[in-house]
């Protein structure tokens, strides 16, 4: 299938005015369109009428989950109860990292919700949210609420693991579960040349948006970028400062107090995992999973989801 012609939304100097958008690089419903003004990392946004705004898929729902009305929004696939609900890392979205999770034959017929946290995918960007983990949590929970759901399975992956643990202790009626694939449990040093949050937040927030990005971009790779573009600039910068901040009590304390059932996946390569044994001991069930990185759900597919249907069948 051939790639779609796009006119570039806003220059960025040196670029074509025109992008080629690959099949698989495709947003899964490009009707949507973004509320707010804030700049993406691909080039400057500019809101779209209202009219295209509210135009939206019947498979993709959405929800105000602030005072001034921005909108987080999810694809949503229909099946049984409980929900359950895919929540991505820093910079990506998750309908590229978890649909072929949620449609694989262990795992579909459950009804479920592949959400862009505020400020990434297709969700707004609005530049005064100040992007905290106790904020992605919060307005994750408003958008389960408009959604009607309570008692989730959360599979939760990195930046999205922390919050999604953060959830459970603020909304505790809204979880039921967690599968953490190798999340944020600590607060992390400013590592400046480095990828990711540690890299990302070495910046101030100026020299980001002012074209540091540009580096981040560069250290990203081609498949994090097609993803990481679609976020708004200071939603990148502010989630990642925030995420090596951590929270207080940290995020690994959080989830050693929680009640519910709490699984906990990690790339093998990485070695034993710090802290393990206290985890265990609180009941937090952790699995080394072969031939994968960061990202295990798209380095081995198939490992990823037989692991995540077994822990939620136990």
């Amino acid at each position: 299938m051939a790639g779609v012609v796009r006119r570039r939304r806003g220059r960025v100097p040196g670029k074509d005015p025109y992008v080629v958008i690959p099949p698989t690089l495709r947003p899964p419903h490009p009707c949507l369109y973004r509320r707010g003004v804030g700049r993406r990392a691909g080039g400057k946004y500019r809101s779209s009428s209202s009219r295209s705004r509210n135009r939206e898929d019947h498979t993709v729902h959405s929800a105000a989950v602030t005072a001034e009305g921005d909108r987080i929004r999810w694809v949503e696939l229909p099946g049984r109860d409980p929900a359950r609900v895919y929540v991505h890392g820093l910079g990506a979205t998750s309908p590229a990292y978890f649909t072929a999770t949620a449609v694989h034959p262990l795992l579909a017929g459950q009804r479920s919700l592949l959400v862009d946290l505020l400020g990434h995918g297709h969700s707004d960007r609005p530049t005064s949210f100040a992007y905290t983990l106790e904020d992605h949590a919060d307005t994750l929970a408003a958008a389960l609420r408009t959604a009607g759901v309570t008692g989730a399975e959360l599979v939760a992956h990195s930046m999205g693991g922390s919050v999604a643990v953060v959830l459970a202790a603020r909304h505790p009626e809204l979880v039921s579960r967690l599968v953490l694939v190798d999340a944020n449990l600590d607060p992390l040093p400013r590592v400046p040349g480095s990828s990711g949050s540690s890299g990302i937040a070495a910046h101030t927030e100026e020299e980001f948006v002012s074209g540091a990005w540009r580096e981040v971009r560069d250290r990203a790779g081609a498949h994090w970028w097609s993803t990481m573009r679609l976020a708004g600039l200071e939603a990148l910068h502010r989630s990642a400062t925030q995420l090596i901040r951590g929270t207080t009590p940290t995020m690994r304390e959080l989830l050693l107090a929680l009640p519910v059932p709490r699984t906990f996946l990690y790339p093998a390569a990485d070695g034993p995992f710090p802290g393990a044994a206290e985890l265990a001991a609180a009941g937090v069930s952790l699995t080394a999973i072969s031939d994968c990185g960061h990202n295990i759900m798209l380095d081995n597919p198939e490992a990823f989801a037989r692991t995540v249907a077994g822990e939620l069948a136990s």
